[in-house]
């Protein structure tokens, strides 16, 4: 399966520009999101480098971000760099579990490849990986049982839409569970006999 991000620019922009005055953006460096400068100005969600998958991860966090966050730069939150200490690192991965679980069922909907990531490589990795990634698990079977926000809903229905994965959703859901949490489904086949 072809994965362009302009399709993710034109699928974003036709769900999003008009309602909510904001445009999906592909960028040279970093990531970033700059809210709109003036009634006339569009917001931007910049994502990194034309990466596929940073486009998704960047939607995450506008979904998740409320409407006064999405009048700051970066929605107000604080960004340490990789190379952080244990502590900043907690912090980052409690941010993180629900923009990164969002990111996995785009992903899956979209039929490509998730990461958890941790951004932490020079810094000592994850202050806790396995906690983590069963938290994003967590965070993602609570958004399937009881529904994503609805932004991050919006945009699921038209990925699913767009790549023909609506169908086969569950199976390819469970498939990748067993794929990027295995420590949780090896659990989960013990408990089963």
């Amino acid at each position: 399966m072809n994965h362009s991000p302009n399709d993710l620019i034109m699928l974003f922009n036709d769900l999003f520009r008009d309602a909510f005055r904001t445009v999906l953006v592909r960028g040279d460096e970093e990531p970033e999101y700059l809210p709109a400068g003036s009634t006339s100005e569009l917001a931007q969600i910049v994502f990194a480098h034309g990466y596929y998958a940073s486009a998704l991860h960047e939607i995450s966090h506008w979904c998740v971000a409320g409407e006064y966050r999405r009048t700051l730069h970066d929605y107000g939150y604080w960004y340490c760099p990789d190379g952080r200490t244990p502590a900043q690192q907690q912090a980052f991965e409690q941010v993180e579990v629900k923009p990164q679980a969002i990111e996995w069922l785009f992903s899956v909907a979209a039929g490509s490849k998730f990461h958890i990531s941790v951004d932490n490589l020079s810094g000592g990795g994850a202050s806790d990986e396995c906690g983590f990634r069963s938290r994003v698990l967590g965070q993602a079977e609570s958004y399937l049982a009881t529904g994503l926000p609805q932004r991050a809903q919006s945009f699921f229905d038209a990925l699913k839409s767009f790549y023909g994965t609506g169908d086969n959703f569950s199976t390819a859901w469970r498939d990748d569970v067993r794929r990027v949490v295995p420590l949780y489904s090896a659990k989960e086949l013990y408990e089963a006999n």
